[in-house]
């Protein structure tokens, strides 16, 4: 098992759902936690509730300049990053191709590919130059499959699949371990986010059977950063047990 205890842990999208569950769980490790999110009173709220040494930044991914400053400017305690979970995503609407919002495909695609490539090119150097460190990326089970009006969502996961796969290759030899975490439904922000607010709509998403809870991911990603040295987990697709696929779902709503 790798000792986590002590190890500096980077969560980005630390504010709600999956981060904020990696959070805890990495927490309950007695790791020192970096934790990024655009709501920085969310990540207050969350530190507080930590019992570990926690350094927040108020962040958005999407933009390039302010990723590169944000962790070219951290201070020796925390300039040392043995850990960096790529969590920060999102999806926008869900219809054909033909009648889709650009604005929500940019946002999709900048958070989720290009978000996710700022931050990576900010911290593996780091790891690079001293021969070890692990990249969690949260992927998607839309990663795997497209399903119908999941079109640019689909492509962004799709992206980070591919990514997942490109930065393995690229750190062989570095000691520099590459996996990624596929979840199928999990109940949290995402539908919610995706509907652009409305309430109703969401929460039908979860409705008929037991969705995955973000707790749920946070233990496979402690899972997959705690194995012994030598193994690297590539991937895991983790599905609530009623759902068998992105668009097959037993539904009790009777």
């Amino acid at each position: 098992m790798t000792e986590l205890k002590d190890k500096t842990v980077l969560i980005t999208g630390a504010s709600a759902g999956i981060g904020r569950a990696c959070a805890r769980k990495f927490a309950e490790q007695e790791s020192k936690l970096i934790l990024v999110a655009r709501r920085i009173d969310k990540l207050k709220e969350l530190s507080k509730s930590l019992d570990v040494e926690c350094h927040l930044i108020e962040l958005d991914v999407r933009d390039s300049k302010a990723v590169k400053n944000a962790f070219a400017s951290l201070s020796a305690v925390w300039n040392d990053i043995d850990l960096l979970i790529n969590n920060a995503g999102l999806s926008r609407g869900l219809s054909e191709i033909q009648d889709g919002d650009i604005s929500g495909w940019e946002e999709m695609i900048d958070t989720n590919i290009k978000g996710l490539l700022y931050v990576s090119r900010a911290i593996i150097p780091k790891m690079v130059e001293k021969n070890k460190g692990h990249i969690i990326n949260i992927g998607s089970i839309a990663g795997h499959e497209v399903y119908p009006k999941g079109n640019v969502y689909c492509a962004t996961k799709h992206a980070v699949d591919a990514l997942t796969k490109g930065m393995r290759i690229d750190l062989s030899g570095t000691n520099v371990k590459v996996s990624t975490v596929d979840p199928g439904l999990v109940e949290t922000e995402f539908s919610l986010v995706r509907f652009y607010g409305d309430q109703e709509r969401a929460e039908k998403v979860y409705k008929g059977f037991k969705a995955l809870e973000p707790d749920d991911i946070g233990d496979a990603v402690v899972w997959v950063a705690n194995r012994p040295d030598h193994v690297q987990i590539a991937e895991i697709i983790i599905l609530p047990k009623d759902q068998a696929s992105s668009t097959i779902v037993s539904k009790n709503l009777g």
